[in-house]
């Protein structure tokens, strides 16, 4: 059974940074390339980063690129997103997802991914 868990979201201030992690298990995690999406209320799911199953190439959305960093470490099953300089419209709940087909039409496809976590809640306020 494939279990992936979200941590790290909380409320913060605009400027200030978090941490989010995902750790997985049930699944071969250097076999998948690692992705957060994070969705607001009243918003499509949006892609914000992701990184390839080495770590070798990572991708960022406009609205994050330098700002967010993701990364993973294949020994401990988890990926992360170091987030900083936050924004408020950077509040939403976000997502881990995990793609080992590469059927998607790029890494910020959602319809590509096979497993999702249940999300942690980011709050930005000024």
């Amino acid at each position: 059974q494939v279990q992936m868990v979200e941590s790290g979201g909380g409320l913060v201030q605009a400027g200030q940074s978090l941490r989010l992690s995902c750790t997985v298990s049930g699944l071969q995690f250097d076999n998948y390339a690692m992705s957060w999406f994070r969705q607001a209320p009243g918003k499509e799911r949006e892609g914000v980063s992701a990184i390839t199953w080495n770590g070798g190439k990572a991708y960022y959305s406009d609205s994050v690129k330098g700002r967010f960093t993701i990364s993973r470490d294949n020994n401990k099953k988890a990926v992360y997103l170091e987030m900083t300089n936050l924004k408020i419209e950077d509040t939403a709940m976000y997502y881990c997802a995990a793609d080992r087909d590469h059927r998607g039409d790029g890494p910020f496809d959602a319809s590509g991914y096979q497993f999702w976590g249940q999300g942690t809640q980011v709050t930005v306020s000024s």
